[in-house]
């Protein structure tokens, strides 16, 4: 009679796979670079990755039984992009998840400095993190009718200002065994 061992009580879902590129750093900082466990199941058994860590967890089959693997190394080196994508996410990372103008840190949106109406486009240089009472507040006034400034003036990032940033906001789950190859830093500058 064959002895069972006992899983577990962890569900798959709680077990992503953080992905590293060929040169053993993650894809991304933030949003994390993870995988669902089936998609590093399905990229270890397309060989498109190499196994770093696995959790204790087991997926079985009839005829076969694996360790969900905890960390993947991308066999090809994928060159980062070099230019962020201007999305509502980066700028809000871009200006640290804080109202340019009041410093909340709730309720954000985005607020175009010179507004669309008076021309102003939707760029890197025209746009800025703002919680909804202060992009009300101003509405479609130029900063100086509103009497309201940015903190800092709106810039187009790089992917490592991006990725610095996002060092700053660690995901809430973290597993161990991601530590080695994460650099949270929470001494950085403001």
């Amino acid at each position: 009679m064959n002895a069972r061992v006992p899983q577990p009580s962890v569900p798959l879902e709680a077990c992503p796979a953080l992905v590293l590129n060929a040169d053993y750093r993650p894809l991304s900082y933030y949003p994390l670079s993870i995988w669902s466990w089936q998609d590093a199941i399905k990229a270890v058994f397309l060989d498109r990755v190499n196994i770093v860590s696995q959790y204790d967890r087991l997926v079985r089959s009839p005829g076969f039984e694996m360790r969900l693997p905890s960390v993947v190394c991308l066999k090809s080196y994928v060159q980062p992009t070099r230019t962020p994508a201007f999305t509502r996410f980066n700028v809000f990372l871009r200006d640290r998840f804080t109202c340019q103008y009041c410093g909340a840190r709730e309720d954000l949106t985005f607020d175009h400095v010179i507004p669309r109406s008076r021309g102003g486009q939707t760029t890197w240089e025209n746009v800025v993190t703002a919680c909804a009472p202060c992009n009300l507040r101003k509405a479609d006034r130029l900063p100086r009718q509103a009497d309201m400034h940015p903190r800092q003036t709106p810039f187009s990032p790089s992917v490592q200002h991006l990725h610095a940033n996002g060092r700053h906001f660690p995901p809430n789950y973290l597993h161990e065994s991601w530590m080695d190859y994460l650099y949270w830093d929470t001494e950085l500058e403001p």
